[in-house]
This record gives structure tokens, C-alpha cells and sequence, in this order.
């Protein structure tokens, strides 16, 4: 018991350092690149791609036209769309490539990350930077370590950048209420009725 509550305290610990440490600028950069967007689509691999799904969830919540990378059902991206991609070191292999082509198709692109000065950093039209851990060590790309078998020690594997990022999205929604004069009725009209 005493290691699950020494966690979870640590966890939060840390996200409150998370949230004192946003800069401003970067989050009124992604709520106007939101606002603007024709539509949005969100990517990120391993459990940052749930992360990114929770989000999508809220974004249609709020009437946004959003979409999921990699589902059956998603478009192909263009001019006047906004990719929101997700990835703690900016390396990962398949969100890179996913940047590459929307920065192709003419579309922004907005990287959730702890590395701004990455591949995918230096691609991106904004970088939110949200703090994981503060030594990357071993691969940066998030597949290469899985093969590999790489763990990080401190927080089980990315759990504290995925965790804030889960937060700083959910803030980030409730900021966009706010923006949009939306309450939470008006996200419960679009609410799933079939589950």
C-alpha cells in the first residue's frame, strides 16, 4: 500500500509542476489553431494514442469534426486541417511520418511533447511542451524501445508525461468551454446514447 500511495502522490506531485510550468503562449497558440481548424485529427502510439483518443472524444463533445489516426473511418488530411500529435520524445517512428504527411497535405501541426527540439519539434508549426522526465534515457523512438525491452525507473514507462498530457487536455477542453461558451449539457446533446 505505502508504495501505491508514495505513486500516486509522486504522480500528482508532479502534474501540479506541470500545470505551473504551461507556458501561456503555447496553450493560447493550440486553442486559436483549434478554433481556426477545419478539422481536427489526433494521433500518438502506445498509450499516448489513448491519450489522444480520450481528447477526440471531448473535441467531438464539443461539436469539433475530429478524427483518430489509424481508424477505418478517417479521412485523408488537407489544407485547413489541424494534426494534435502526441509523443514524449518527438521520435516516434509512425507519429513522425504521420507529421511529415500532414505538413505535406498543407495541414498545422501541433506536437504535445517533453522534447520541442526533436524531429517532430522541428516540423511542427507549435510544440506544447509538457515536462516527463527530466534525463531521456536510452531510445527515444517509442517502438525501437518496446523491441528492445527498455523501461525507464522513476514512474512505471511514460506514465508521467502521459498522465499530465491526459490533464492538460482535459484543462485544455474545459478552457475551450469557456472559449466556446459551451456548458456541460451542451456536451451531453453529443454524448454516446449506444454503449
Amino acid at each position: 500500500m505505502k508504495i501505491l500511495k508514495d505513486a500516486m502522490l509522486s504522480i500528482a506531485t508532479h502534474v501540479e509542476e506541470v500545470a505551473n510550468s504551461l507556458d501561456e503562449k503555447q496553450v493560447e497558440g493550440i486553442v486559436n489553431l483549434l478554433k481556426k481548424a477545419d478539422r481536427v485529427f489526433v494521433y500518438g502510439a502506445g498509450r499516448s494514442g489513448l491519450v489522444a483518443k480520450a481528447f477526440a472524444m471531448r473535441l467531438m463533445h464539443l461539436g469539433f469534426s475530429v478524427y483518430v489516426i489509424g481508424e477505418i473511418i478517417t479521412p485523408g488530411i488537407k489544407k485547413g486541417d489541424l494534426l494534435i500529435t502526441i509523443s514524449g520524445s518527438g521520435e516516434t517512428t509512425s507519429v513522425v511520418a504521420a507529421g511529415r504527411i500532414a505538413k505535406k497535405a498543407g495541414a498545422k501541426l501541433v506536437l504535445v511533447t517533453t522534447y520541442p527540439d526533436s524531429t517532430l519539434g522541428r516540423l511542427a508549426d507549435l510544440c506544447v511542451v509538457i515536462k516527463g522526465r527530466t534525463k531521456l534515457e536510452g531510445e527515444r523512438d517509442f517502438l525501437l524501445r518496446q523491441i528492445k525491452g527498455e523501461h525507464y525507473s522513476i514512474a512505471p514507462l511514460g506514465t508521467l508525461f502521459e498522465v499530465s498530457v491526459l490533464i492538460f487536455l482535459d484543462g485544455l477542453v474545459a478552457e475551450l468551454m469557456a472559449e466556446l461558451g459551451k456548458t456541460e449539457e451542451d456536451l451531453r446533446t453529443r454524448h454516446a446514447t449506444i454503449e
